[in-house]
């Protein structure tokens, strides 16, 4: 810890008051992994954990980009079928852009 090269790393908050002292922010991210842990041993089969892990996968990276993930999904899932696969890119959270909502008359 006191060599130069990490010295100087260490201090670095003092110079920067945008560098956080506590990884606060990092253990309430994973708090909610930590709290399903649990509940997750019963997705019923390997196969029901990989898709639990696949859509919470989603629903993180929804949020990372600000996207509200439920909105996101139920758009995304409505316009999958009518959607060619070079399309399917413009569908992930960060390409993603909303459709109108159709007013019935």
């Amino acid at each position: 810890m006191f060599k130069k090269d990490r010295w100087e790393a260490f201090t670095r908050f003092l110079e920067d008051g945008r560098v956080c002292l506590t990884n606060n922010a990092a253990e309430r991210a994973l708090r909610g992994v930590a709290l399903g842990r649990k509940s997750w041993l019963f997705a019923g089969s390997e196969r029901g954990g990989d898709r639990a892990a696949f859509m919470y996968s989603l629903i993180v990276t929804a949020k990372m980009n600000d996207v509200d993930p439920q909105a996101w999904l139920g758009d995304v899932l409505a316009r999958l079928p009518g959607t060619t696969a070079s399309r399917v890119p413009d569908l992930l959270p960060w390409n993603w852009s909303p459709t109108r909502q159709r007013i019935a008359a």
